[in-house]
């Protein structure tokens, strides 16, 4: 299959959100078509019969969350267990997995069981009345209108596979440079290797990462992005602004807000927010002069616990030759995310898959159709061997209708549990900004990070230590300069 028009694409752009399974978000996409798209291309959802068993053996169905359910836009109410661990006890019902590594998928319930019985002693906040069933609780399209609205509406991927069976910082590696260089969990905030970024820098191709309310995370992961220009950073205010000039990059990277009371999406965070983020990267998009030439792709960095009855495939192809911890040798996928790819120049109702006899889609499909779109090099022995988005783009006049107009966000008043503490991923943050070479006045970097509490306290943080940063590596003193 040939790439098609994705010759006609100048802007490719990709929101990557948090934590959240295929099923969970998109399962019941197309249950009222018995599973088949109006294309009549089969689509591997929910049949409402699939279950998990609890610890005493009871199998426990999948059911709909309705907009009207109880706290809907805060299932399952309380973050499900994360990392490699945790997704083993999920996939094989034990922490290790079995040689072959054949998944069951039969530990959702039971592990978050486990999960629940820990975190709340542990400091997590978990909204009251959560049951380790509620796992399977699963969105429909009416309940996220909006994801479900473009997934209908252009096309959905319903075999695109994590790239890891671990938690967010390997995975988003991997959607950024094709490698979490052997690391397999969230206790490594940065990597050393080249991402896509830096790829696209030397070609002289141009890129940007836009933070949504505060400085981009992404940009401290990599060499080749903490030394990159500051104008190839941005808010989501500076997306938007482009996007209606006409200026945006040809690579554009989105991160949601990471605290609680924010849009990724995070369980036990409010979803709901997420669908609003997203109706505007893609409203920001189709209003955009350069609409028609324009890929954006919606994904999620890990399923996060939530549970998916697709077994992750073997066969993947090791990026390099690094050690994997957990002795994991990166030839297993981990369980489906969303991804629903949106543009002009697809057919509405398609659903997209790798072609036959090749490795499923993953995140470093995403570099794959940046490389084939500007002829780059692979990044990694993975991304080499992934298949590219190019084929999805089967139009060669650009449509002009909205697949979303009469669409309604959603809106929820549930009170998020937790939102004055700080989330993970702004602690990761706090982090990396901790570490930039700032000059004080004893003549070197002499910065230990001050107590911080609150989400706020961090944002605050992150957002005056990277300004001093910035203003450092202009030549400006950070309390003022010489008129």
């Amino acid at each position: 299959m040939s790439n098609n028009h994705l010759s006609s694409i100048n802007h490719i752009v990709v929101l990557m959100l948090e934590n959240r399974s295929f099923d969970h978000m998109l399962g019941f996409l197309y249950a009222d078509h018995g599973n088949t798209s109006p294309t009549g291309q089969a689509f591997e959802g929910l049949k409402g019969t699939e279950a998990n068993p609890d610890s005493s053996g009871k199998p426990v169905s999948v059911y709909k969350i309705a907009p009207s359910t109880a706290n809907a836009y805060l299932m399952p109410g309380a973050d499900p267990g994360e990392g490699y661990s945790a997704a083993n006890s999920q996939l094989f019902d034990n922490i290790t997995a079995p040689t072959p590594p054949v998944a069951t998928n039969d530990g959702f319930v039971k592990n978050f069981a486990y999960t629940l019985s820990w975190e709340p002693g542990a400091g997590y906040s978990i909204v009251p009345g959560t049951t380790a069933n509620d796992i399977m609780g699963m969105f429909t399209p009416p309940t996220l209108p909006v994801l479900s609205g473009l997934a209908r509406g252009y096309a959905v991927c319903d075999h695109w596979f994590g790239s890891v069976p671990t938690e967010t910082l390997p995975n988003r590696a991997f959607a950024c440079a094709a490698t979490s260089q052997g690391h397999m969990d969230d206790k490594t905030h940065s990597y050393t290797c080249p991402s896509i970024f830096g790829l696209l820098s030397k070609q002289n191709i141009s890129w940007a990462i836009y933070g949504y309310d505060n400085e981009p995370l992404t940009r401290h992961n990599f060499p080749d992005t903490t030394n990159a220009p500051d104008t190839c950073f941005g808010l989501f205010t500076d997306f938007q602004a482009a996007a209606k000039q006409g200026k945006l990059p040809s690579y554009v990277f989105l991160e949601p807000s990471w605290g609680a009371s924010g849009n990724s999406q995070h369980p036990n965070y409010n979803v709901a927010l997420g669908e609003q983020l997203i109706h505007d990267v893609y409203y920001a998009l189709k209003n955009s002069p350069a609409w028609n030439q324009t890929l954006l792709i919606v994904t999620y960095d890990e399923h996060g616990g939530c549970y998916d009855h697709v077994p992750p495939p073997q066969g993947a192809t090791p990026p390099d030759n690094s050690a994997g911890e957990y002795g994991f040798d990166f030839t297993r996928f981990g369980p489906r995310v969303p991804a629903v790819l949106v543009s002009p120049l697809i057919a509405a109702g398609t659903v997209f898959r790798a072609p036959a006899n090749s490795p499923p889609l993953d995140h470093t499909s995403i570099l794959k159709t940046v490389e084939q779109r500007w002829n780059l090099p692979a990044l990694s022995k993975r991304d080499a061997a992934a298949p590219g988005l190019g084929a999805v783009l089967t139009l060669s006049t650009a449509r002009a209708d909205a697949p979303l107009a009469g669409v309604v966000v959603p809106h929820s008043t549930a009170a998020v549990p937790g939102v004055e503490k700080p989330s993970h991923l702004q602690q990761v943050q706090a982090d990396l900004v901790s570490q930039l070479p700032v000059p004080d006045e004893k003549g070197g970097a002499h910065h230990e990070m001050p107590p911080l509490k609150t989400s706020e306290d961090y944002d605050n943080y992150i957002r005056e230590r990277t300004k001093a940063w910035k203003a450092s590596r202009h030549g400006h003193a950070t309390a003022g300069h010489k008129k």
